[in-house]
């Protein structure tokens, strides 16, 4: 599987608990996602479709910056990495297990882990503190 999208993804809302993220793709769907505190390596999560139009006005309210970034899907095995190729240069690599204790393959082409490092957070980088988006890292 090859696919790739585009992103624009911004943040509406941070606080101690949760963040609040508006994503739209391709320019033809959009998202609103609320996600919670880390405990581990997982999250939770929660999202809703909601109309493109509704998610462009709702980019004037963003807190931060937009970040801009087109998303490649590429299957290794039975799992699917998604590598985010950020418009300042930056590539990050994610894969979403099934479970914390999912074994995976690592491919060659991937870079030094980044996942505790809280700079390489999508939040950190729109909404400020170290940017880590001034570094060439693939998580």
């Amino acid at each position: 599987m090859s696919q790739r999208r585009a992103i624009r993804q911004f943040y509406l809302a941070q606080s101690d608990s949760a963040t609040v993220r508006v994503r739209i793709s391709d320019g033809t769907s959009a998202r609103l996602t609320v996600k919670g505190r880390r405990a581990g390596m997982s999250r939770p999560e929660y999202e809703w479709d909601i109309p493109v139009d509704e998610a462009r006005e709702m980019e004037a309210l963003a807190a931060g910056r937009v970040l801009v970034k087109t998303r490649h899907l590429v299957r290794a095995g039975d799992l699917t990495w998604e590598v985010d190729a950020f418009e300042d240069g930056l590539t990050l690599a994610e894969i979403e297990l099934p479970f914390e204790d999912t074994p995976f393959d690592r491919p060659d082409w991937l870079g030094r882990e980044v996942t505790d490092d809280p700079s390489y957070y999508n939040a950190a980088m729109a909404l400020g503190g170290d940017q880590a988006s001034s570094r060439e890292v693939d998580q």
